[in-house]
């Protein structure tokens, strides 16, 4: 890989959010899917950072973005966490909204809110009230996060959403709580939100990974051991072949036949198993090919909505063959 399309560096959580950067999950990358687990163990990371005693930082593993102008960057892998974090700093602003409701300091609770709103999140534009928000999530997930998440409502809607929309929510409103805990007996709430959330985000940092195309992406995850990279590059080939169809107007609903077809294989073999089980079917259907140029041969050769729907059954007929002989293995 050249080194003019590849970029690591470390960041903390105030350094990757500041500077007008703006971050966006690809279309057709996974909703956000985090549960109580993975908040708890979140807050508890952060809290042990901001303790008198406690650790001077905390580290968040790797975040891989796409950017060809180091402004707009793709999250290719770490969305669940920057999703979970924004969540977060909203949470913290639902609360500091809660004090200028009862009068408690307005002023510079006010200042507070709208200075942690412009650097972590966005701004409201003052003419029409619509958010500009720094984090833009998936066809699935943007439309509740805008439209509930980021305007803090004083209360949110329950009904008629879907499951990771409810995640999101449930996320948002689990941090409420646990801020609100945090804040209690503090004389002054207000800043005592303010100091968790400028402490946090100095503390949290990042090994930030930048490419500039999505076979500069692939690539990283075949190279990196991280646990879950593999599943990430299994998103990234998705995200490739859904953008084929996406490109050229197809219709949502077979956009979404597609996608349900696609997670039901993915659901059979495993998301960390996809990447082999995909390199021996191409094998065996087509020609030898490394797994470190495998994405790229694919890129190459299916380049169109036949091409997307061919690979797609080809997979659904062969994956049964494989599993079988996956089992006899671990016989």
């Amino acid at each position: 890989m050249a080194v003019t399309n590849f970029s690591t560096r470390n960041d903390t959580w105030r350094k990757l959010m500041g500077n007008g950067l703006s971050y966006h999950v690809p279309r057709f990358q996974r909703d956000y899917s985090w549960a109580e687990d993975e908040w708890s163990d979140l807050w508890h990371d952060i809290l042990g950072t901001i303790r008198v005693d406690g650790e001077p930082a905390h580290y968040m593993g790797y975040l891989v973005l796409q950017s060809m102008d180091d402004k707009r960057f793709d999250i290719i892998d770490g969305q669940q966490r920057l999703t979970t974090l924004s969540l977060l700093v909203l949470a913290g602003l639902r609360q500091l909204q809660s004090l200028i409701d009862k009068g408690m300091d307005v002023e510079n609770t006010r200042q507070r809110m709208e200075g942690l709103r412009q650097t972590y999140i966005g701004y409201l534009d003052p003419v029409t009230l619509v958010p500009q928000s720094k984090l833009t999530l998936n066809r699935n997930n943007n439309d509740y996060f805008q439209t509930y998440l980021v305007p803090l409502p004083a209360t949110l809607p329950r009904r008629g959403f879907k499951a990771s929309e409810h995640s999101l929510r449930k996320a948002f409103e689990w941090f409420d709580r646990h801020i609100r805990e945090y804040v209690r007996d503090e004389p002054d709430a207000g800043k005592a939100v303010a100091h968790l959330i400028d402490a946090m985000s100095d503390r949290l940092f990042f090994t930030v990974i930048t490419v500039t195309d999505q076979l500069n992406a692939y690539k990283v995850f075949e190279t990196l051991n991280a646990r879950g990279v593999r599943l990430s590059s299994t998103d990234l080939l998705k995200n490739y072949l859904f953008s084929l169809l996406d490109r050229k107007g197809q219709h949502e609903q077979e956009l979404r036949n597609l996608d349900d077809r696609w997670e039901q294989i993915v659901g059979r073999l495993g998301a960390e198993s996809f990447p082999d089980f995909l390199r021996a079917h191409w094998i065996s259907r087509r020609t030898f090919v490394r797994k470190s140029d495998l994405f790229k041969t694919i890129r190459g050769q299916i380049t169109n909505r036949q091409a997307v729907f061919t690979l797609l059954a080809q997979m659904e007929e062969d994956m049964d063959a494989y599993l079988a002989e996956k089992k006899l293995d671990a016989a």
